[in-house]
């Protein structure tokens, strides 16, 4: 197998496409112009057929509160629809940070913002969203939104969004649903290596803006006072600075070891490209656990001073992420393209005047280097499992069409169901109908796991792959669930004995991407002929509550519940009669001595008015 190109390398060339072109530059301009509009404001300008949006970094002194940490999940009302689609199964909300959201929708429901986007969607140029400090995170925000909105736009524009010492804004989801929407490549954030703003919500929050609060009121600044973070510098005694750089550094090894051992979730996770610069260059990383850690090497090097300090000098930076490519000669260059050499010249960048810091950073970069080609490397590995697992599915293939093809006019589900438990072809679909679970199972668990890509669920092969395996074999889990009458201990399928799988799988099916889907298989209005597999795959499960139904209103003479029970059974019935209208079902349904055939048969004998 070829070697996979590392992230790092990856992460190289994103470094010098950028020192290439005046996008940071023109970035970095148009946010200084925005911190210059004062509180809340922002600006927008057009350089060279690019639409430059940016916020500015500036507060009232009570906008400090904008970043307490408290968080707030995001709801499905349309904004960022793209995002909240994308939320965990097991419960977990894509969450950010509530005062920093508040104040993006005091600005989006602006109209004077809600025309000038109007204007950029109706040009269908490429948008740039940029901002400092604060104003990076309502940049980032904006960038969401807008990349939600464009899903349902046929040839939208690019969008890119650079930001500039910006605190983190969301929490792990957000960083995991970023990332399947394959969004994370359109998010830049420089960080300077001191600069304490993106490392300030790592800590709690609440002691800091506290003691702020309380040095600003013996400043004698009122609470509505314009607020920047270069106001705050000069009021700290060199001791309150080093207890805020103390109290923030704790924090943040506290979220490497974290990170270590994964027993803890951060509260506030990155996400996208980080690009960290010194005055000797820059470098990109893209891997989360790598990025905490650079926060943190980078930081630990600092001084008390500095980490105020540094959130101011991001111009000076930006001019001199291009010089770092520049100066180099062309051996240099030519070197860089290999791996080790790339790692000392990015160590060497952002370590320059801390010798003590190369190994640690470089060590950083390596490791890196190692996490970012994991996910892929087991994705392969997966597909050469799934390529070993079909022959398994083939026997079962092989074995539905013998069950439908039978004398007994039975059917698939009712083969399975009623099986001879000493037969060896019906014990080997039953131990390859295990194989094939505990197979999708392991694959489920690793994308929980963050060990698979993080768009993996999305790529067309696995959605078909999983879902031609839910519509062959669930059926079986089914049939074997009635078979040994687990639903009169748990209840029915349906609603107490599904495997989480499924579930899963259901919704990696969902949210497929279906604008290139022409296969008739796929678009039931359009069949000639009834399907392979029967497309719901819990079609015999529907089937099995509709007995029951039957069966009790045999035995029914309560008014109230019968309404109830021949209520249930024509929702059945329209359901059922749509499914064969659309022949989205396989030929085994309408075997003669099928269940639903049956049911069909006990319905007509128990009123003469209802008919399938």
């Amino acid at each position: 197998m070829d070697q996979e190109p590392s992230s790092f390398e990856t992460s190289e060339m994103l470094g010098r496409f950028l020192a290439s072109t005046h996008l940071v530059p023109e970035s970095w301009k148009v946010c200084a112009r925005a911190n210059v509009m004062g509180n809340g404001g922002f600006m927008c300008d057009e350089v060279d057929g690019v639409v430059y949006v940016g916020f500015s970094g500036v507060v009232m002194g009570d906008g400090l509160d904008l970043f307490c940490g408290k968080m707030v999940g995001l709801s499905d009302d349309g904004v960022f629809h793209g995002l909240v689609k994308n939320g965990d199964d097991d419960g977990d909300l894509v969450m950010v940070d509530a005062g920093l959201l508040r104040l993006f929708f005091s600005l989006l429901n602006t109209p004077v913002f809600q025309n000038q986007m109007f204007e950029i969607k109706k040009k269908q140029k490429p948008v740039v969203f940029t901002g400092h400090s604060i104003g990076g995170a309502i940049a980032a925000l904006a960038s969401l939104w807008l990349l939600s909105y464009l899903q349902s736009i046929s040839s939208p524009p690019s969008v890119l969004c650079f930001t500039f010492g910006s605190p983190l804004i969301g929490n792990e989801s957000l960083s995991r649903a970023i990332h399947q929407q394959r969004w994370s490549g359109n998010f830049c954030h420089i960080v300077s290596k001191h600069d304490i703003i993106p490392r300030l919500l790592f800590a709690p929050v609440s002691p800091i803006i506290t003691h702020v609060h309380t040095l600003l009121k013996s400043c004698h600044l009122t609470m509505n006072s314009p607020f920047f973070i270069r106001d705050l510098g000069p009021q700290l005694t060199e001791h309150e600075k080093n207890e805020l750089f103390q109290f923030v550094l704790h924090y943040l090894e506290v979220a490497i070891r974290s990170l270590e051992v994964g027993t803890t979730r951060l509260p506030f996770v990155p996400f996208g490209n980080f690009m960290f610069c010194s005055s000797d260059g820059a470098v990109c990383i893209e891997d989360t656990k790598a990025i905490v850690r650079m926060l943190c090497l980078m930081f630990a090097s600092g001084s008390p001073s500095s980490c105020i300090d540094d959130h101011l000098g991001y111009e000076s930076y930006v001019e001199k992420i291009s010089l770092q490519y520049l100066k180099r000669d062309d051996e240099e260059l030519f070197e860089s393209n290999t791996y080790e050499a790339g790692v000392t010249l990015a160590s060497q960048s952002v370590s320059s005047g801390h010798e003590q810091m190369v190994r640690p950073v470089k060590e950083c970069l390596k490791t890196a280097r190692r996490i970012g080609r994991t996910p892929n490397l087991n994705s392969a590995n997966l597909a050469i499992g799934l390529s070993r697992i079909a022959p398994l599915r083939a026997q079962i293939e092989w074995y539905k069409t013998l069950c439908d093809e039978s004398v007994d006019q039975l059917g698939y589900y009712d083969s399975f169901k009623l099986r001879n438990g000493a037969s060896r072809r019906n014990f080997k679909v039953y131990l390859n109908r295990e194989k094939l679970g505990k197979f999708w199972d392991n694959v489920i668990d690793m994308l929980e796991k963050n060990q698979l890509p993080h768009d993996f669920h999305k790529r067309a092969k696995w959605v078909y792959a999983s879902h031609s395996y839910q519509l062959l074999v669930e059926p079986l889990d089914i049939a074997e669930y009635y078979r040994s009458d687990a639903h009169r201990i748990k209840g029915h399928y349906l609603k107490d004995g599904r495997e989480k799988r499924y579930k899963i799988l259901d919704k990696w099916w969902r949210e497929r991407d279906i604008s290139g889907e022409n296969d008739n298989n796929y678009n039931s209005g359009r069949r000639s002929k009834f399907a392979s597999l029967t497309q719901d795959s819990c079609f015999w499960a529907k089937v099995e509550e509709a007995r029951e139904c039957v069966e009790n209103v045999k035995n029914e003479r309560d008014p109230l519940r019968l309404s109830v029970l021949w209520t249930s059974i024509e929702k059945f019935n329209q359901y059922s009669r749509g499914m064969i209208e659309r022949k989205e079902v396989s030929t085994d349904v309408l075997a003669k001595n099928s269940s639903y055939m049956v049911l069909v048969e006990e319905l007509r004998g128990l009123t003469n008015t209802w008919c399938f």
